[in-house]
């Protein structure tokens, strides 16, 4: 574990961290602090912080199969924490626990991120390797999705986004843009609800064993000019 100093300076230079492979850069580090491989922040169902493919996938994962720690409406601790994605887990989340094992994954660790009492978000770490987290790297992970919690917050609609690949909005990264956008596409296309176009969107990625957010690009790229 890097020295316990290097935490409360990454943290202060949250920040700083304002490009999106600086927020990379600093999420990894955070990361590397927790001794965790990679670590990703979601609010709602919108992945908006990542510090690497992995932990995009992971979440996209969750997404797509609307299954998965992340999702738990209620954490009975903090943080939750699935040590071991053996048996325990392909019993509760069967799906998910597989395509986590394909990326390599074998423990997953999720703090709430919060304003009081309110959660409005997650922030994901993973292993692959199983275990619990030590007390002290449990604390430091509620001390990252804190001082998170405060920076998204803080966050605004900016007149960032592109139209050819990922949006952004002020301080983060709109990861799933081009998922609503192709939903969208496909509401009009078959004239269904977008509700409705996004449960088909994720099955198609499901059967297709595809991130969603490829299959939604597909979609997007089949447009007219």
């Amino acid at each position: 574990m890097e020295d316990a100093g290097v935490l409360p300076q990454l943290l202060d230079g949250l920040a700083q961290a304002a490009e999106a492979e600086e927020r990379r850069r600093w999420a990894q580090r955070c990361a590397d602090a927790l001794e965790l491989e990679g670590i990703a922040a979601s609010l709602n169902s919108e992945l908006v912080w990542f510090s690497n493919d992995t932990s995009a996938r992971l979440e996209d994962a969750q997404f797509t199969l609307g299954q998965g720690p992340g999702l738990a409406p209620d954490f009975d601790q903090v943080p939750y924490q699935v040590a071991d994605l053996g048996q325990a887990a392909d019993e509760r989340w069967p799906q998910f626990a597989a395509e986590a094992r394909k990326l390599g994954v074998r423990a997953v660790f999720v703090w709430p991120l919060r304003a009081g009492a309110a959660r409005f978000g997650t922030l994901t770490g993973y292993r692959s390797r199983p275990g619990p987290l030590t007390g002290r790297q449990a604390h430091d992970g509620l001390r990252v999705a804190d001082v998170l919690a405060g920076r998204l917050l803080a966050w605004w609609p900016g007149a960032e986004a592109t139209h050819g690949g990922r949006g952004a909005a002020g301080a983060v990264e709109v990861h799933r843009i081009e998922v609503y956008q192709a939903a969208g596409v496909l509401s009009h296309r078959l004239g269904i609800a977008v509700d409705e176009a996004l449960v088909r969107l994720r099955a198609q990625a499901y059967a297709a064993d595809r991130p969603v957010t490829d299959v939604a690009h597909d979609i997007l790229r089949e447009l007219p000019p």
